[in-house]
């Protein structure tokens, strides 16, 4: 039993130490962070004086690219078809003749009714000839007439039919896989190829409804696609009359050439959008800026110590963001550690 007695008074002793030994070391690095009169040292982080500049007021957005024109060929009437007349994937001009419908029945019943819209005009000068010399009534010569203006309209509608049988292109541009062949039976639900127009692309974007005020048509800007480094130039030609309420933006859509046929329809685009130039703008680097539940906040130093400024914010770009409110030139705005600072943490700022 002694012992046993002996053992517990020995971790007694040991756990007591080792508290002991804790409490000395955290008071130890504790006085580490003082100086010798007991202040707490200052932190050494780097800072830039907030000054006003000219701001070019750039938005980045996501688009995407469509084409000018795009529609798929189809035919109006079903039959079989006798000719194809354009190469899968190639250039095709407005009004040229893709394919040919057969229309042999048609044109039967085309030679029937004007057969018959001969011989109704013939009656019809006949009856108003009659009624000239009080013949006939008035009521015989009107339904002479109505039959004529029938044949007539007979004879369009089925002309009609038989322009419907040679689809032609309704504008220029690369026309894609088709879907059918010669002899193949046709109807209108079948879809022959697609037809798109390349020459021009157009570019739809959203922007913030805040800025919806300072894009106006014919502004220019540029983008870039993926898997190049080239940047395009687009003109903005259409706004959108009212902001989308669930999603608060404004679409905007822009027109660019294409004649090198670098550009893909359905891609996504890196908009630049120009806004207003905006003059004695404060701007500060992008890691200075700490989000926060309310907002955005920044760390500036005052009388030596760190002093917590909530501020509102715009435009951003990859190195800077422009500061609406919030800060007032000459502000020491603090750059680095700013992820370790509290209100009145003690800092010495290295102007950069």
């Amino acid at each position: 039993m002694k012992i046993k007695y002996l053992v517990y008074a020995l971790l007694t002793i040991g756990i007591i130490g080792f508290i002991g030994y804790r409490i000395t070391e955290n008071k130890s690095k504790s006085g580490d962070s003082k100086d010798p009169k007991g202040k707490s040292k200052s932190m050494n982080v780097n800072g830039i004086v907030a000054t006003p500049q000219t701001f070019d007021n750039n938005l980045s957005l996501s688009g995407s690219i469509e084409a000018n024109e795009q529609v798929e060929i189809r035919s109006e009437v079903s039959g079989i078809v006798e000719g194809i007349y354009f190469q899968e994937g190639s250039n095709v001009s407005k009004g040229q003749v893709l394919f040919k419908v057969n229309d042999l029945e048609l044109r039967a019943q085309l030679r029937q009714t004007s057969t018959r819209e001969g011989l109704a005009s013939e009656n019809e000068r006949r009856a108003k000839l009659l009624l000239q010399k009080e013949a006939i009534s008035q009521e015989e010569y009107d339904l002479a007439r109505a039959d004529l203006k029938s044949a007539q309209a007979q004879s369009q509608l089925i002309k009609a039919q038989i322009a419907k049988t040679s689809v032609r292109a309704p504008f220029s541009g690369k026309i894609g896989l088709r879907s059918i062949s010669p002899g193949t039976y046709i109807t209108p639900a079948i879809l022959v190829a697609k037809l798109v127009n390349t020459g021009k692309l157009k570019i739809t974007f959203s922007i913030p409804e805040k800025y919806a005020n300072q894009v106006k048509t014919n502004t220019y800007l540029t983008f870039k696609v993926a898997g190049s480094d080239d940047k395009f130039t687009a003109k903005v030609y259409a706004i959108e009359p009212e902001v989308a309420v669930a999603t608060r933006t404004l679409q905007v859509r822009a027109i660019a050439e294409n004649s090198s046929g670098k550009l893909l329809p359905g891609t996504f685009a890196d908009v630049e959008l120009p806004l207003d130039i905006i003059k004695d703008a404060i701007v500060v680097p992008t890691e200075a800026v700490i989000p926060v539940q309310n907002g955005k906040k920044v760390f500036i130093s005052s009388n030596g110590q760190a002093k917590e400024v909530m501020i509102e914010t715009a435009t951003r770009t990859d190195a800077s963001i422009l500061v609406l409110s919030g800060l007032k030139a000459g502000d020491t705005v603090i750059t680095s550690g700013v992820m370790s600072l509290k209100n009145e943490t003690p800092v010495k700022v290295l102007i950069k």
